[in-house]
């Protein structure tokens, strides 16, 4: 790891451990189904497609992975355009694909429109890169939050513990701790 460098965001493209990683996360169906969250008005196939899907719709495995690889590049797009232009390593870079593909661009770069940019995003504009990663561990939803227990991370949270799961992952991987298939 001693001879990495950081690149410029901007050069960075998801790596195909990064790649794997998301369509091991999401798995596989050839069929649409209810989003766990939002239920038929987000039909989901393939490796968590959800754009122009309907309910009933069908993609083979290997028109899945080619929409996998598409649906990414525009989750980079977007970050590249709302995140601050700082070097990143790889990892950095693959873990927060991975987790703008699972919670959208928006919610990594924003609070939202009142509060402005996330405390991921500022926490990299000021060059922390690991309080960045720490922040990873404050998408610890999915859905609304009304009491302590509703959140992933809670102990007593049975519904969205592989949300939780995720977000130790994608943290340990924007640290370099954890990479697919090997070390950084």
């Amino acid at each position: 790891m001693a001879h990495e460098v950081r690149n410029s965001l901007i050069a960075l493209t998801l790596s195909a451990s990064g790649l794997v990683y998301i369509a091991q996360r999401e798995g596989y169906s050839e069929k649409a189904y209810p989003d766990p969250v939002h239920g038929t008005k987000v039909a989901t196939v393939g490796f968590g497609t959800t754009g122009g899907i309907k309910m009933g719709d069908t993609l083979p495995p290997v028109r899945a992975l080619v929409r996998l690889r598409a649906d990414a590049g525009e989750f980079e797009l977007g970050l590249k355009r709302c995140l601050p232009n700082m070097p990143l390593y790889q990892w950095e870079w693959d873990a927060l694909v991975g987790l703008a593909y699972n919670t959208g661009v928006t919610t990594v770069c924003k609070n939202n429109a009142r509060t402005g940019p996330s405390t991921l995003a500022l926490r990299l504009q000021a060059g922390d890169y690991k309080g960045m990663c720490e922040a990873f561990l404050l998408y610890d939803r999915a859905g609304p939050v009304n009491k302590p227990s509703d959140r992933c991370s809670h102990p007593d949270n049975r519904s969205c513990r592989g949300v939780w799961t995720d977000r130790q992952q994608l943290h340990a991987m924007c640290l370099g701790e954890a990479q697919q298939g090997g070390q950084p």
